[in-house]
Parts: structure tokens; sequence; C-alpha cells
């Protein structure tokens, strides 16, 4: 069986045996893959102390054809996430990152720029970036480059433009924002503003325009429970980080 080699992101760790573990990984080349770490958790060995979570890893690994866990050989340490001092906030927002990675892909399904998206925020998180503007960039951008984004610009069933108003009904369930008559009927609709409609839209765009947005404490708590309501519906149940989202600003 040949061994395959890529440049991975840890997402989780369970411990298997007293020295061994099972890892879940987000490879760049292969996407989500599932493997057995034998000697994982000794300090010393193959793995060199590398599967810490979120940490950047480049590793080689044995896949299997079947439903079997893959067989992880090699790890090398790039990168451990380390944010500096006791920041809880990006630590948080870290995890989340590795969260949504976990729950919005399938397993050997690589998506190489959601990769790069992941890398590049835990490294500004790790920096010290600013959390609650690199958490809904990853967000957006993320639900943009898998497909999930929810439509903002008109009515997600009859494709109607939808008239400049200060709120706008929003269905989780749907997929995005509903005109008056499209939304007769409906439950679980929610009740968005204006501002709040635009911000996703400029967070979830292909360029760096987002970096320049002002965030108001008032919309951006709207957005986080608009996104927190989306992103339950889309994986079927609450994340877990999301009670710890309303600290990071």
């Amino acid at each position: 069986m040949p061994s395959e080699k890529a440049t991975a992101l840890v997402l989780r760790v369970i411990d298997f045996s007293e020295t061994s573990c099972v890892v879940t990984l987000f490879s760049k080349e292969f996407g989500k893959l599932r493997a057995l770490a034998k000697g994982g958790r000794r300090p010393k060995g193959p793995f060199e102390a590398a599967l810490d979570l979120l940490a950047l890893c480049r590793i080689v690994f044995l896949r299997k054809s079947s439903d079997a866990l893959d067989l992880l050989t090699e790890a090398k340490l790039v990168r451990r996430f380390r944010p500096a001092g006791s920041d809880l906030a990006s630590l948080y927002a870290a995890y989340y990152v590795a969260e949504l990675m976990h729950e919005l892909t399938d397993d050997y399904d690589p998506h190489p720029p959601f990769f790069d998206l992941a890398d590049t925020t835990l490294s500004a998180l790790a920096d010290g970036g600013p959390v609650e503007r690199l958490t809904l960039r990853f967000e957006l951008a993320t639900l943009r480059l898998l497909g999930h984004m929810p439509l903002l610009d008109r009515c997600v069933e009859c494709g109607t433009t939808l008239a400049k108003t200060r709120r706008v009904p929003f269905g989780p369930i749907e997929g995005g924002v509903l005109c008056s008559k499209c939304r007769h009927g409906k439950r679980h609709v929610i009740s968005v503003s204006e501002a709040v409609i635009a911000m996703l839209g400029a967070f979830a765009t292909n360029d760096q325009t987002w970096q320049e947005i002002t965030l108001n404490r008032a919309v951006y708590g709207e957005a986080r429970a608009v996104l927190n309501h989306y992103l339950t519906h889309l994986v079927g149940h609450k994340l877990r980080m999301h009670a710890y989202l309303g600290t990071l600003f």
C-alpha cells in the first residue's frame, strides 16, 4: 500500500490507548481524513509531539481502501497555534475554526482554497489579529467557498429583488432572504436589519473590503445571532463554540 504525503491541520485528537490516538486532520491535498497514530501519545517517536490541536503538520499516511481508519506513520510540526499571552478570545475563535472545518466538510473532499483560508485565519489569530472580525470573515468566506452561502440580494424562492427596507425576512431553512409574498406562512423566519444583510455580504466577498468595515456592537450582535441560527440548521445541531462567541466583542 503506497504512502501519501500532505500538509494538514489537526482538528481533533482522541486517546485510543496508552500510547496511541485517533486524529482528525484537514489536509490541503486530500481534505478531511481520520487516522490512527500508533505511538502518537509518546513524547518521542515518529510524530515528535506534532499532533497538537490546531497544529500545522506535514504528514505521511497509509490510506485504507475500506471504512477502516487510515494509518498515520509520520508527522512533522510546521507551526503550533499559540495565541499571545492568555488570550482566551483568540483561543475560542481558533477552536471554532476547527469545529466548522470538522462539521462542514466530508472525508476525502479536498478544498485547497478553504484550507488556505483556515491556515491564514489561524495565523492571524495567533498573531493577535481582531478576533470578532477574523471570526466573521472565516464564517462567511467558508460558506461561500463550500457552496452554502445564503442568498442575500434577492428572494431565495422567487428571485425577486427586495425593495429597500429597514428589516428583511431571513429564512435559515430556505437559505436566504424572502420577499413578503414568499415569507407568508413560513416558520422559523428571522427579521434581520438591512445593515446586517449588508455586513454579511461584505464579509463574504472575495476581496479585502471586509477589513475596512467598522463593526458596530448592535449590528455585530445581530449578525452573530443570524449566523448561529443558519449554521445550526446547516449542520443539524448546535455548534459547541457558539456559546463562547458572544464574549468576543
